[in-house]
């Protein structure tokens, strides 16, 4: 990753969550580490939790990191409308692209989870990004999502 200024500091779970729609624990996303206009970088640590909200059968199976990227991206849209001065607009999940899974389970990982998501294309009711999700320095998941914005 290039290095790029970050716009603030690192973010705990509390601050995220007021952030994002996802509450509880389904907020799946521990700690931002730093942001700017166009990126966000965060770190997840719950993944190993036997009670976490997305396991099926004992099982936390990678595809869900398509959810983990999808919220990196609602976290860094409500960091930007933050500093902007507003509040995000609700938005969809409408399509993943490209998505390439590295493994087949995340449950077994020890140590935490990163991900970093770059927004590619924006306009008033959509948005895409590029996600990539990282444990140990080893890529887990990669792709695209897109979100278009519910009408309020």
């Amino acid at each position: 990753m290039t290095s790029r200024p970050s716009i603030a500091a690192a973010l705990q779970r509390d601050q995220i969550a007021a952030l994002i729609p996802h509450q509880g624990a389904m907020c799946l996303w521990d700690e931002v580490l730093d942001w700017d206009a166009s990126h966000v970088r965060l770190r997840a640590q719950r993944h190993r939790d036997p009670d976490h909200p997305l396991r099926s059968r004992g099982r936390l199976h990678a595809v869900h990191l398509c959810e983990y990227g999808a919220q990196a991206m609602a976290v860094h849209g409500g960091l930007r409308a933050r500093a902007a001065g507003g509040a995000a607009s609700p938005g969809v999940l409408v399509a993943l692209r490209g998505v390439q899974l590295h493994v087949a389970r995340i449950d077994d990982l020890a140590g935490a989870l990163e991900c970093t998501a770059e927004a590619l294309l924006e306009s008033d009711s959509s948005w895409q990004y590029a996600f990539r999700i990282t444990h140990a320095g080893i890529a887990l998941a990669e792709g695209r999502a897109a979100v278009m914005t519910r009408p309020e």
